[in-house]
C-alpha cells in the first residue's frame, strides 16, 4: 500500500496515512512515529482529535529542525474502532513500514490486541488512555500516558465517583454496575467490585452486554428494577448515549448516576446529549479550569481550536487533544533523552525520567502506569439546550473531587431536571 499525506478530513475513507511537516533544518532519512488510531467506528470523535494533537506536535518538531536533527513522519493507519483490525496494522508497522517509534492509538480496547504484537518484537511502547493495560502482561517496555495510574489502575479509574458518592446524606447502600464485554469495561468493573467492597455496597446488578448491543431499554429496565442507590456504567461512546437516552425514557433515577461513562468528555457528544447530561457524575481527566491546567496546555487548545473546525474534530478539545500531545512530548523526550530509537535504550530512560509534558510531569511506575494518579469526578449541571459554547463555562461542568481542585458542590440525589 502506499502511503499518502492526506488531509484529516479525509481520513475516515482513506485507512492509512502519514503525515509529514518539513523543515529546511531537518535533513535526512525521516525518524518514523507509528500507530493505529480510530478514525471511523465508535472511538472516533476521540481518535481524530487525538491525531490533530499529534499533528500540532509534529509541525512544531519539524520547524525546530526535527529530531536528533532528522525531520519526524508520522505513520498511521485507521483501525477502525475494531480490535480485530490491531494486530495485523501493528505487524505491518514494525515489519513493513518498520517505523522508528510504535507508540499506540486510543482506548484500552485498541491497546489490548496491539501488546502481544509489540512484545514479541521486543519494542518499547508507548500507550494513549489505556485503561490498566499492562496489568496481564506485565510488559517492562509498555509505559501509558494515562491519569489513571497508581499501584491500582483500575481503581484508580472510579475512586473518585465512588468518594463523591458515599460523602452523600443519605448515603447510598445499593450499587448497580454494567458494562460491554470488552477489555476495557471488564477491566473498569472490576476494580468497581474492590472499591464496593472497601465501602460495604451491596452490589445488585453485576452484568455486561455485547458491545454490538443496538436497543438499551431492556437493560436499562433490568437494572432499574434493582432499584440501586448508584449506578455506574463502563461504556464506549455509542453504548453511553445510548444508555442515557434509555434511562431517560424510562425515568430511571438513582441517587448517583454515571461513574465510567466515556465520551461524555467529547464536545459533539455533550451536543447531542445536551440536557441529559444534568445530574450525572463522570469522570475526567483534563479541564482548562481544573486547579492543575497549565499555561502550556491553554496555549495548546488554542492552536488546536483555531484547526478543529476545519478538520472536523472535537472543537474545544478537552479531553484526549492534550494527552495526545503530551504522548508526543514523552516521545520526544524519551528518544533525545536516549540518543535515538534504541529500544532498550529509551525503555531504560522512560524508566529512569521525569516529563515535563503540557498535562503536567509525569513519570511512570513499575508497571508503566503513571507513579501518581490524577482522575476528575465531575457533575454536569444546568446544560440548557444544545450549544457548544455553554460547555466553555466551568458551571456547566462542576469538578467535585479530588477536594483540592473542587469548583463546585454535587446537586444529589440525581435529578436529571436540574
Amino acid at each position: 500500500m502506499n502511503i499518502k499525506r492526506r488531509t484529516l478530513g479525509k481520513l475516515a475513507a482513506a485507512g492509512a496515512a502519514t503525515g509529514f511537516a518539513g523543515s529546511a533544518s531537518a535533513q535526512g532519512k525521516p525518524l518514523t512515529i507509528g500507530f493505529g488510531m480510530a478514525l471511523t467506528g465508535g472511538l472516533a470523535p476521540n481518535g481524530k482529535a487525538a491525531l490533530l494533537a499529534m499533528q500540532i506536535w509534529e509541525e512544531e518538531i519539524n520547524a525546530k529542525g526535527g529530531l536528533l536533527g532528522r525531520p519526524v513522519k508520522l505513520v498511521y493507519y485507521d483501525d477502525q474502532s475494531n480490535p480485530s483490525q490491531v494486530p495485523g496494522l501493528y505487524t505491518k508497522l514494525m515489519d513493513v513500514d518498520k517505523v522508528d517509534v510504535v507508540i499506540s492509538g486510543y482506548a484500552t480496547n485498541m491497546i489490548a490486541p496491539a501488546m502481544p504484537v509489540v512484545m514479541q518484537k521486543d519494542r518499547t511502547f508507548f500507550g494513549l488512555f489505556g485503561l490498566a493495560v499492562n496489568s496481564e502482561f506485565k510488559y517492562p517496555r509498555y509505559f501509558s500516558v494515562q491519569p489513571a495510574g497508581g499501584p491500582r489502575p483500575k481503581e484508580a479509574f472510579a475512586d473518585g465517583f465512588f468518594e463523591v458518592a458515599m460523602a452523600q446524606n443519605p448515603k447510598p447502600m445499593t450499587l448497580a454496575m454494567t458494562g460491554a464485554d470488552a477489555e476495557f469495561p471488564r477491566n473498569a468493573m472490576e476494580g468497581v467490585r474492590n472499591i464496593a467492597k472497601k465501602h460495604n455496597l451491596k452490589i445488585v446488578y453485576d452484568k455486561t452486554y455485547p458491545p454490538a448491543t443496538a436497543d438499551y431499554t431492556p437493560l436499562v429496565r433490568a437494572i432499574a428494577a434493582t432499584n440501586p442507590d448508584i449506578f455506574f456504567a463502563s461504556s464506549y461512546p455509542p453504548d453511553s448515549v445510548g444508555i442515557i437516552r434509555a434511562s431517560s425514557e424510562i425515568g430511571f433515577k438513582p441517587k448517583i448516576y454515571g461513574g465510567g461513562m466515556v465520551g461524555l468528555q467529547a464536545t459533539a457528544i455533550k451536543t447531542q446529549l445536551g440536557p441529559l447530561l444534568n445530574g450525572i457524575v463522570v469522570y475526567d481527566f483534563w479541564l482548562p479550569w481544573a486547579g492543575f491546567a497549565t499555561d502550556a496546555a491553554r496555549e495548546f487548545l488554542k492552536k488546536y481550536q483555531a484547526k478543529s473546525a476545519a478538520a472536523g474534530v472535537d472543537l474545544l478539545g478537552y479531553y484526549l487533544p492534550p494527552f495526545g500531545y503530551a504522548i508526543m512530548q514523552v516521545v520526544e523526550q524519551t528518544v533525545v533523552g536516549a540518543g535515538g530509537t534504541n529500544d532498550a535504550k529509551m525503555a531504560e530512560f522512560a524508566r529512569k525520567n521525569t516529563y515535563k509534558t503540557i498535562v503536567g510531569d509525569i513519570r511512570f511506575n513499575a508497571e508503566g502506569e503513571w507513579a501518581e494518579p490524577q482522575v476528575l469526578a465531575v457533575q454536569f449541571q444546568g446544560v440548557s439546550g444544545n450549544s457548544v459554547d455553554q460547555f466553555r463555562d466551568p458551571k456547566t461542568e462542576v469538578i467535585l473531587w479530588p477536594t483540592k481542585y473542587k469548583t463546585g458542590n454535587i446537586i444529589y440525589p440525581y435529578d436529571p431536571k436540574k
